[in-house]
């Protein structure tokens, strides 16, 4: 989809999103070079290995991918594999590289190496750190010093390397630069890390005052931090979380108009033909949510239509919380939903609260959305015409809830899909989705063919973008459910199925479009098939007891200890690593990785 008009992003920073993806979450320790040989194990992972071989086979049509596989390397502590693995792929692909993709395979591993430095013998140390700044001007060079990103790493590592490599004014030069083209940063996120070194280096210089209003403009409370998130993701106490910044587009210039950022939730509203009527896809999480969102709307667009219609998708927290707003309008607009909604909600409200006001603010209340009922139900597809506008109601199962309902504007070409595709296959912590229903679903919405699918959370508008990723979506799930219960059956453990790097035969040759795709749903799927297949006594015997949270910190003290109680009896681990070093090795690095110890990567 290619919006016509958008608020707070610039047709450059679109650019620069779709190269290297809004999706991109970046967590990274700072830490300073320092020496300690520490061994660990190299422990593999499914994600690493998929994402080696999306990356091994050609270059990846999105480059996205290729910072989600430096981030796994980095988070197994395989930082020096990482580097190798991406220097061999450029001397592969290097014929058939853009100079700008070369800059991104040299910047991916300068970072790479540089977490590495901290583990190179120290009279080796210099020179090594010599040649990775070699690599970065390199990318610099080959970007033509106009790539955010290439920027953005350099700038970041020549702030951290000590003084006698006289980096301070090519790091100061890459900072600034990326605070004059910020146009050109994927999300806005990305200048906090910008503002912080900027800072850092004030500090350096002796110039107090600088360094704490850069320090401010960053976000962060002190220099002392590990921690950095950039992300277009956003959370607090009081309104929850938000998948992205706060933006308005005009998907069909003054037709379609798709909100972000305002909450949990996309809202969309619909401009009939003879704009004498506005229609609202689903009413948000919360009345305020929804109030703020439609007031901003209304700025944007002044002169629109009342409301008079509202469709609902499906009855999650998320997408009806907000209704009694919307009916409080003059004049009160018709809400549509499936007759269903009321199964949904025991579903919904038999699981755990606990995740509810962390996901939609503190100010979220259960009967916002317990008192929501359709003024008229919809259970077969339905045809209606709205001020001239052609609507298809078309009820399905969906892949997260069964009153999940799909609406179409067949002359525009744009399908709301609500949350029909979510990696989950449903609330992760609430027993639903319905894989056959996903499929079901995604035949529908492929043979109508639609030119904008318009999903309840932004994150799933970028990545399940077109009719084509979903048909190959349909093949390879249903290859993957296959395998899942093959395995099952055989008697396999879930982290078992995991490991076995399951990746359907035409996917890394001939759908590259579905790499990422196929990659976010993957694990959630094998869960949610897992869930509904197993009972509570699994093949391995897991179930048969009940261990507890104290139980399990006995255990692990007991391990960290270097013994094992079993039936009184002490039992030695050994000749191994202990529980600390295992633990460190999941969690990416430890604290002592190198000029940037862990980066880690998330899509939802």
């Amino acid at each position: 989809m290619q919006p016509q008009n958008e608020v707070g992003v610039t047709s450059k920073a679109k650019l620069w999103a779709a190269l290297l993806c809004v999706l991109l979450l970046i967590v990274v320790t700072f830490v300073v070079l320092r020496s300690g040989d520490r061994p660990y194990a190299k422990l593999r992972n499914p994600d690493l290995e998929y994402l080696k071989a999306v990356n091994t086979v050609t270059p990846p049509k999105d480059p996205e991918l290729l910072f989600i596989l430096m981030t796994e390397f980095a988070n197994s502590n395989l930082q020096d594999e990482g580097a190798e693995f991406f220097s061999a792929r450029l001397r592969k692909f290097e014929p058939q590289l853009t100079p700008v993709q070369k800059s991104l395979y040299l910047a991916i591993i300068g970072l790479l190496r540089a977490q590495h430095a901290s583990s190179v013998p120290l009279l080796k140390r210099y020179g090594y750190v010599k040649d990775t700044i070699a690599t970065l001007d390199q990318a610099k060079q080959l970007s033509g010093g106009q790539v955010f990103v290439v920027n953005w790493i350099a700038g970041v590592v020549h702030t951290k390397l000590p003084g006698y490599f006289h980096q301070r004014e090519a790091a100061h030069g890459e900072l600034a630069w990326c605070l004059e083209h910020a146009d050109k940063a994927p999300h806005p996120a990305w200048l906090r890390e910008v503002y912080y070194h900027l800072g850092k280096l004030a500090l350096n210089d002796g110039d107090t005052a600088k360094a704490q209003e850069y320090l401010r403009r960053s976000g962060y409370s002190d220099f002392d931090r590990r921690i950095t998130l950039a992300t277009p993701f956003s959370e607090n106490r009081a309104s929850g979380h938000a998948f992205a910044p706060r933006r308005i587009t005009e998907v069909v210039p003054g037709r379609v108009y798709a909100l972000s950022g305002f909450e949990f939730t996309e809202y969309y509203f619909v401009v009939s033909k003879d704009r004498h009527q506005l229609i609202s896809i689903d009413a948000g999480t919360r009345p305020d949510f929804a109030k703020g969102a439609y007031e901003a709307l209304q700025a944007f667009a002044p002169g629109l239509p009342p409301m008079t219609t509202v469709f609902i998708t499906h009855a999650h927290w998320d997408h009806v919380g907000g209704h009694s707003y919307f009916r409080g309008l003059n004049p009160r607009p018709k809400f549509y939903g499936r007759g269903n909604y009321q199964e949904e909600f025991e579903k919904e409200f038999n699981g755990p609260e606990v995740f509810a006001k962390q996901f939609f603010g503190e100010r979220f209340s259960s009967e916002d959305v317990l008192s929501y009922k359709p003024d008229i139900t919809i259970d077969n597809r339905t045809d209606l015409t709205i001020g001239g506008s052609k609507f298809e109601l078309i009820p399905v199962r969906g892949g997260e809830t069964h009153d999940a309902m799909l609406i179409y504007l067949p002359d525009e070409k744009v399908m709301f899909m609500g949350d029909v595709i979510m990696p989950y296959l449903g609330a992760p912590f609430v027993e639903e989705g319905d894989l056959q229903g996903l499929f079901d679903a995604i035949d529908l919405i492929v043979r109508r063919n639609p030119q904008h699918l318009l999903h309840g959370h932004e994150p799933l508008t970028r990545v399940f973008s077109s009719p084509l990723i979903l048909s190959h979506l349909n093949t390879d799930l249903a290859w993957l459910r296959d395998q899942v219960l093959t395995a099952i059956r055989r008697g396999d453990e879930r982290a078992a199925i995991h490991e076995s790097n399951l990746i359907p035969p035409d996917l890394l040759a001939h759908q590259p479009d579905a790499h990422q795709p196929y990659y976010i749903l993957r694990e959630h799927v094998i869960d949610r098939i897992y869930d509904q297949n197993v009972g509570y006594w699994e093949a391995n015997l897991q179930g048969l007891a009940h261990p507890g949270r104290l139980d399990r910190a006995e255990l692990l003290a007991d391990v960290g200890a270097g013994t094992v109680r079993s039936s009184g009896v002490d039992v030695g681990v050994g000749g191994g690593r202990g529980s600390e070093e295992r633990s460190e090795e999941r969690s990416g690095g430890g604290l002592g990785g190198g000029i940037l110890g862990n980066i880690a990567m998330s899509f939802m």
